[in-house]
């Protein structure tokens, strides 16, 4: 088993402690970003997707030409590309990189952001309509001949891609999500699986739901998990929890402001409790208690009304490194992991925390370890 580590793209200086940082997309930030990650040595950099963002097929281009080793993994809203069109910009962006593309998709959790792009389905035909679109997109990448399809959310007719095909022959399709529909898209379908972090018996649950419908779905192989989380770390134990409780009530200033127009990734999170089954469980494991198993740390979820992945890992390196690792053992073969400050937290995991986790990976042959 190999273990390999997952970033996020950031194309501004603005955190989620500063919205007001940066704007935009900024070249120069962008360009010390994508070098400080590789240099960290991380091996993919999610960019993601709202209705505000940035393009991420575009910045990921970029980010081809500007590093040589590390894999934009594209986050995709199947409402917002034809599959045949986004199969060849996959594909294109594969060949550009020299075979580094990878894709996320996103089948939407929030009805209110999905419709400020026209998506009116509900959860269970979003998910149908991911499943659908996940099959195109492999047809596209590996069938030679023109083919027709008829289904329920595409028909098209005498399809093919040509030339423009995956360097490898296909790329990787990542699935995320915590219901049962995600659990039976995603076993089924997906080459990776993308969980937030919860406590280690929650996400032994759920890999275990994902593992059943591959299973239920006749696969031989099953699909490699993805956990997420927030690390916070200083020299010390002592240091590193004031340090998350700064952050913390950091985060109580900026969500409880107005929310901000400018553009920033990190508006201030709607009203009630959230409509998504990730964020609504996130929330209840916080209810159950602040500190789960070595170091998981629960109340940014609480401040943020979990939007997004926002569960924290907080200690020393050692601590955090010894963490990631249960997740390893159950089961998880790639680690997201992002801070607070982007920039100089990515730059502190590649210093403190990744090589860590690698020796040790190193030590316990034969298990295989990510490059570095």
């Amino acid at each position: 088993m190999s273990v390999e580590f997952i970033s996020a793209t950031f194309a501004n200086a603005a955190t989620e402690l500063d919205p007001g940082a940066g704007s935009g997309v900024d070249p120069a930030y962008l360009r010390r970003y994508v070098r400080a990650l590789e240099d960290a040595g991380f091996d993919h950099t999610l960019l993601a997707y709202s209705s505000t963002s940035f393009d991420p097929f575009t910045v990921a281009g970029a980010i081809t030409q500007l590093t040589e080793r590390i894999k934009p993994l594209i986050a995709l809203r199947p409402n917002t590309v034809h599959p045949t069109v986004a199969a060849r910009k996959l594909a294109t962006l594969d060949q550009l990189s020299g075979g580094r593309a990878g894709v996320h998709i996103i089948s939407g959790g929030q009805p209110a952001e999905q419709a400020r792009e026209g998506d009116r389905l509900d959860k269970v035909a979003r998910y149908a309509r991911s499943e659908e679109y996940i099959g195109i997109l492999r047809r596209a990448w590996t069938e030679p001949a023109p083919f027709d399809h008829a289904g329920e959310h595409y028909a098209f007719e005498d399809f093919t891609a040509g030339d423009i095909r995956p360097v490898h022959g296909t790329i990787p399709v990542s699935v995320g999500g915590s219901s049962p529909e995600a659990y039976r898209v995603g076993g089924r379908l997906g080459d990776i699986f993308g969980l937030w972090g919860e406590p280690l018996a929650d996400t032994r649950e759920q890999i275990d739901a994902v593992y059943t419908q591959a299973r239920l779905a006749g696969r031989t192989d099953r699909p490699r998990i993805w956990v997420t989380f927030r690390p916070i770390i200083a020299a010390t134990e002592e240091l590193a929890w004031e340090k998350a409780h700064g952050i913390l009530a950091a985060l109580q200033r900026s969500h409880a402001a107005p929310e901000r127009t400018h553009g920033s990734h990190y508006p201030k999170p709607g009203a009630g409790r959230p409509q998504n089954v990730g964020s609504q469980r996130l929330l209840d494991i916080a209810a159950r208690g602040e500190v789960h198993d070595r170091a998981l740390w629960t109340p940014t979820a609480t401040a943020t009304n979990a939007k997004g992945a926002s569960t924290a890992l907080v200690g020393t390196p050692e601590t955090v490194a010894a963490a990631i690792l249960d997740y390893i053992d159950l089961g998880a073969e790639l680690v997201s992991i992002r801070g607070y400050d982007n920039l100089h937290d990515a730059i502190d995991y590649g210093r403190y925390v990744l090589p860590l986790v690698r020796q040790e990976l190193a030590r316990r042959r034969p298990v295989a370890v990510g490059s570095s």
